[in-house]
């Protein structure tokens, strides 16, 4: 649901060569403006009688800790930060290509392909600016025998603008590049449009993560000259939460996570709380400082 893949999809769609299905993978963890545009191009997709499903991520796994579905529960539950900012980038794998690929293999399509020995094409939405050539430049070195991949908009030659014309010729609004709110690859004037609840988390999954943290700094690993390597400084200087708020949820929230979690080993994995459960108390609370 990002900007290139909405403007593919159109142009696709336009051409008279729309895709067999659509497939959205939701991490949990997107911006408020991606999932208030999420239904309007779902009615969009309805319209011109596109197929289309939102996947996600199961996790199977949880050992003694509470069950969790996103990616921001994931690495609270295990006081990390996300791969990208650990210096690898197996996030979009776990949590978009993984339930993605998982659909497909139950997709009949998919299997009388596969059975016939031929390949699922998938479209990908890189667009032709530099970013995205470096990225489809990685992409072509990765061999998949059950996949061929196709670049509809490089194939085009459209970057961003275009991009962003297509859609506004079509009379939608222009989405917002998808991605997590907790990605250590957000640029700080990303980071300066997130809402509060956001910024509180951020500043949550960073204090949790702290103690474990060796060569990495926070979610942007490594201060530069430009910004810090903790968005929760950089949260900080720019007055982006009341600087108490910051400093009550360092003390108080890890421990009290951690406190939910010891609680909950305790319990049947059946009956245990889930780590939604926590996150709704403490995104009902974070605004409050004691007194």
């Amino acid at each position: 649901m990002g900007l290139d893949s909405t403007a593919m999809l159109i142009e696709l769609v336009a051409q008279g060569d729309a895709p067999d299905v659509v497939l959205t993978a939701d991490t949990g963890a997107e911006r408020d403006e991606t999932y208030a545009f999420l239904p309007v191009f779902q009615r969009w997709m309805d319209d011109h009688g596109l197929e289309h499903h939102v996947v996600r991520y199961v996790p199977k796994r949880f050992k003694h800790w509470p069950p969790y579905a996103s990616i921001l529960e994931n690495v609270l539950t295990n006081a990390t930060l996300p791969s990208i900012s650990m210096g690898r980038g197996s996030c979009s794998l776990k949590w978009k290509v993984e339930p993605q690929d998982r659909w497909v293999r139950n997709w009949e399509p998919a299997k009388a392909a596969w059975a016939a020995g031929r390949t699922v094409t998938k479209l990908i939405g890189y667009d032709a600016g530099a970013a995205d050539t470096r990225r489809s430049q990685h992409a072509a070195t990765i061999e998949n025998p059950l996949y061929t991949f196709r670049y509809p908009l490089r194939e085009w030659g459209w970057d961003r603008a275009r991009c962003v014309a297509r859609i506004r010729e079509e009379g939608l609004p222009v989405p917002i590049k998808s991605a997590c709110f907790i990605c250590g690859a957000s640029r700080p004037e990303e980071v300066m449009t997130l809402p509060a609840w956001c910024l509180r988390l951020i500043v949550l999954v960073e204090a949790r993560a702290k103690p474990r943290l060796r060569t990495v700094e926070g979610l942007w690993r490594k201060s530069t000259r430009t910004r810090p390597g903790m968005m929760t400084d950089f949260i900080r200087a720019k007055n982006l939460l009341d600087p108490r708020e910051i400093d009550d949820i360092i003390a108080h929230a890890p421990q009290n996570l951690l406190a939910f979690q010891e609680v909950a080993a305790l319990i049947p994995l059946e009956e245990r709380p889930h780590m939604s459960e926590w996150l709704d108390r403490f995104n009902a609370g974070a605004g409050r400082l004691a007194a």
